[in-house]
C-alpha cells in the first residue's frame, strides 16, 4: 500500500503544484523519485510529528494541500492535540497518512502497532477516515483524499499487500464494496485484514456455507445502506478488524445496526478485546496469535450461523 500511495501522490503532485509531501524522518528511499522531481515540495521534519502536523495546518491555511506521512501510531497519538486543534478545529485541508496499520510492523511490538487509530480519528469532527484493503484501493483512496476539501486520515499497511481486487472497479467515497455475495452470514472488514476474511469465506464455502463479504474502505462517513441491507438479508453480521473493538469498525457498524432498527440481528465484533496486540513474529504469526487468522475468523462466523 505504501508504494501505491507514493506513486499516486507523485501523479497528484504533477497535476497540482499545491500538493506537498511531508515526512517525519522516514520514507527517504521510497520518496526518491518524488524528491528528485519536486525537491521544493518535500519536507522532512525529523522525528517531530506534532511539529509536522502543526506546520501542515499552517501550509493548508495558505492554500497548500499537505500530505503528512509517518507511522500511524505516532501520527495519531503523539500528534493528537495538533490533529484536533490545528487541523480539525480549524477545518484545515490536511491529509494525514499513517503507515503500519494494525500490526503489520509485526516484530516491532505494540509501540509500533496502530490498533487504536480508527477510534481516535473517527471521534474528531470533520475528519474523513479511509482504510484501503490493497494497493489498488490505496491509490484510489489517495486520489479521493486529495479531492476532499478538509481533514482526511488515510490508514495504510506497508510494503506490498495481498491482492483483493483482481481488476479495476468504480471506487466511490463513503460506499462499501460487496466482494462476494452470501446468505448465511455477513462479514464486514476494513484494511489489510480483508484478504484474510476472503480466505475464511472460501474455507466456509467449501463446507457448504454462504458468506457475504463487505469491504468498508471508508470508515467515516460510513455506508449505512450496505450494512443494513446485508443485516436484513443474512440475519447475522460479524465485523473483523486489526484494531481494538472499542470505537473501531465494529463499534461503527453496531451504531448503524442499532440506529437502523436491526437490534435483533446476530452480531459479533472480532478484534482486540481490551488488550494490546500480543506476541512477536511475522505478520501472519501475529494474526494467528491474536485470533485474526482465516481459521479463527471462519470458526467465529460458523458459530454465528449455527445459532440460527
Amino acid at each position: 500500500m505504501r508504494n501505491a500511495y507514493i506513486a499516486e501522490l507523485y501523479e497528484l503532485a504533477g497535476e497540482d503544484e499545491r500538493v506537498l509531501a511531508l515526512v517525519a524522518d522516514n520514507g527517504a528511499i521510497v520518496y526518491d523519485k518524488y524528491r528528485q522531481r519536486f525537491p521544493d515540495r518535500f519536507i522532512n521534519f525529523g522525528i517531530a510529528e506534532a511539529n509536522m502536523v502543526a506546520a501542515a495546518a499552517g501550509m493548508a491555511s495558505c492554500g497548500k494541500i499537505p500530505f503528512a506521512y509517518t507511522i500511524s501510531g505516532f501520527l495519531t497519538m503523539r500528534a493528537f492535540e495538533q490533529v484536533r486543534n490545528d487541523v480539525c478545529l480549524q477545518r484545515m485541508n490536511v491529509k494525514l497518512v499513517g503507515i503500519g496499520a494494525g500490526f503489520v510492523y509485526s516484530d516491532l511490538g505494540p509501540t509500533h502497532h496502530a490498533t487504536e487509530d480508527i477510534s481516535l480519528m473517527r471521534s474528531l469532527p470533520g475528519m474523513t477516515v479511509l482504510s484501503p484493503a490493497d494497493d489498488l484501493e490505496a491509490a484510489k483512496c489517495t486520489r479521493a483524499a486529495a479531492e476532499i476539501n478538509g481533514p482526511v486520515y488515510l490508514r495504510l499497511g506497508t510494503g506490498k499487500s495481498p491482492v483483493v481486487y483482481q481488476e479495476d472497479y468504480d471506487y466511490q467515497l463513503g460506499r462499501g464494496v460487496t466482494l462476494r455475495q452470501g446468505e448465511d452470514v455477513t462479514i464486514i472488514a476494513t484494511g489489510g485484514i480483508v484478504h484474510e476474511v476472503l480466505l475464511a469465506a472460501n474455507q466456509l464455502e467449501e463446507e457448504g456455507l454462504s458468506v457475504r463479504v463487505i469491504n468498508l474502505h471508508t470508515i467515516k462517513p460510513i455506508d449505512n445502506e450496505i450494512i443494513l441491507e446485508a443485516a436484513k438479508e443474512t440475519g447475522a453480521v460479524l465485523t473483523v478488524e486489526e484494531h481494538t473493538i472499542l470505537g473501531g469498525l465494529g463499534s461503527s457498524v453496531a451504531e448503524v445496526l442499532m440506529e437502523g432498527g436491526c437490534g435483533g440481528v446476530r452480531f459479533r465484533r472480532l478484534g482486540l478485546e481490551g488488550v494490546f496486540p500480543a506476541g512477536y513474529g511475522s505478520y501472519q504469526e501475529m494474526k494467528e496469535i491474536n485470533g485474526l487468522s482465516k481459521g479463527h475468523i471462519a470458526a467465529v462466523a460458523k458459530g454465528m450461523i449455527g445459532k440460527r
